[in-house]
């Protein structure tokens, strides 16, 4: 018997576990992939929205703009990429120069800091690379840049380290009540618990619905995107925001902590909520409507694009409390953009609501604080020296464009919550995000994963069970043809 269990390893599920792992509670976190952060929070756009966004009154508002404050903190403890490089929503038609005031204003109830209204003048004099039409410009000191899944990642190991349990590739298929809490079936057998935690992303409306008669509909949102190489740190500092619509906050150009250059999203509502493909009709939207906010993009830099899937809920803002005719069924829902910012006060959100239903009493002893992965690229050539003498694998560059080498590789599947598959590698060391988008090193980062985890070739994955890279070997083709 658990005392709670969360369903989802997204940033709001992990977020969750590590507030939790404060207190003395027997904690579970299941997750229907094979890694963390695997569904809505793997494509996100990595901005840490500072709050001027969300209709004050909104639990969105309330807890936007203190979420975002406290990433800056939490990514210095848990050793995590993150860079304020400031916000700017730009406009490029006269008749919608108020729309800038609208958002100012809520910024201000909101508790936004550093905002500021600025001509077509004073906008292009701070980025240059605008778009010429563009007239005037909200500018948000505040807003800033994560890398989404290191942030995730760094919650998931924290709460580890601090006794929560992870279950991950097990998929909860089946939720009833009990006299006590609830009974799960999962894909690997059954378990109890006390209380739940739904931060099942575009999932989330489906747990609920079999505990609860107040039924909930969660739409999936497609968002396509397009990641370009490394800039020059002048082209572009702040994340450009064109003025937001109805479907969202429209397509964004924006730096990376990594030093890319992302686009997009586009805002699709679709009925499939696995449906991650990319169309040359929404590539072609993101390019053309990132053109209206920053001129001169390099597009022949393009080296992916992805889609990721928003959990829209009809009523346009964050459902984060206990089923009413559910009792310790705790709903974290419809949680879409600012979701990665919030994701800290949610945690504590959802803490006080548990609070009022239980006991929580405080651990003893408790870890603070994470070590990131060593990145062997940062180092000084006098400290690499030393390490590749410790360490030899540090001195075997696997992934020459992102410069990442065994040594890294080794310890992102050693560590606690460990890669287990190709894409687990590439979004802990970046192995394979560079230029050539893993054509050159993902046999070599497939023979280390076969070699550390003990598999054969053939049952190394991409990320999912089922999605192994190879099928067998040439000679034994060969000799079957034979």
């Amino acid at each position: 018997m658990y005392d709670v269990v969360i369903i989802g390893a997204g940033v709001s599920g992990c977020a969750v576990a590590r507030e939790l792992s404060k207190y003395e509670l027997n904690i579970c976190v299941l997750e229907k992939e094979t890694d963390i952060c695997e569904g809505t929070s793997k494509a996100n756009s990595g901005i840490v929205n500072a709050g001027f966004d969300p209709a004050p009154g909104t639990l969105c508002a309330k807890l936007n703009a203190p979420g975002a404050e406290m990433i800056a903190q939490i990514a210095k403890e848990l050793d995590v990429p993150y860079k304020r490089n400031g916000t700017m929503v730009v406009c490029n038609e006269e008749e919608n120069l108020s729309k800038l005031q609208i958002l100012y204003k809520q910024g201000e109830i909101n508790g936004v800091k550093g905002l500021h209204i600025l001509n077509g003048e004073e906008a292009h004099n701070l980025e240059p690379n605008l778009a010429n039409g563009v007239c005037g410009a909200l500018l948000v000191e505040s807003g800033g840049i994560v890398c989404p899944f290191t942030l995730t990642l760094a919650f998931a190991e924290v709460a580890y380290a601090n006794d929560v349990e992870f279950r991950l590739g097990e998929e909860v298929t089946n939720i009833a009540k009990k006299e006590s809490g609830y009974s799960l079936t999962t894909s690997k057998g059954y378990l109890e618990t006390r209380y739940v935690i739904n931060a099942a992303g575009v999932y989330a409306d489906i747990f609920h619905n079999m505990v609860s008669e107040d039924k909930l509909t969660i739409v999936p949102r497609k968002g396509e995107y397009c990641l370009m190489d490394k800039i020059p740190e002048d082209y572009l500092r702040h994340t450009i925001f064109p003025v937001p619509t109805k479907m969202g906050k429209g397509v964004i150009v924006s730096p990376t902590v990594h030093g890319n250059m992302l686009i997009g999203p586009t805002a699709v509502d679709v009925h499939d909520r696995d449906d991650t493909s990319t169309s040359l009709e929404g590539l072609h939207k993101v390019i053309k409507m990132s053109a209206l906010s920053v001129k001169d993009i390099p597009y022949q830099s393009i080296i992916t694009s992805f889609a990721g899937l928003r959990a829209q809920e009809r009523g346009n803002d964050f459902i984060i409390e206990e089923v009413s005719d559910a009792k310790g069924f705790i709903d974290v829902a419809g949680i879409k953009s600012p979701g990665l910012a919030s994701s800290p006060m949610i945690a504590l959100y959802v803490r006080d609501i548990l609070a009022g239903i239980c006991d929580l009493k405080e651990k003893k002893e408790y870890v603070t604080k994470r070590k990131g992965l060593l990145r062997f690229n940062d180092l000084t050539i006098e400290k690499q020296k030393v390490l590749v003498r410790e360490k030899p694998e540090y001195g075997r560059v696997i992934c020459r464009c992102e410069k990442v080498t065994e040594g890294e590789i080794i310890e992102a599947i050693r560590r606690p919550l460990g890669a287990r598959t190709v894409d687990g590698i590439k979004r802990r060391t970046r192995a394979g995000m560079g230029r050539c988008q893993a054509g050159f090193c993902t046999p070599r980062v497939m023979e280390i994963l076969s070699r550390e985890l003990g598999k054969e070739m053939e049952d190394i994955c991409k990320n999912r069970s089922g999605s192994q890279m190879v099928q067998g070997r040439n000679k034994d083709s060969i000799q079957e043809e034979n």
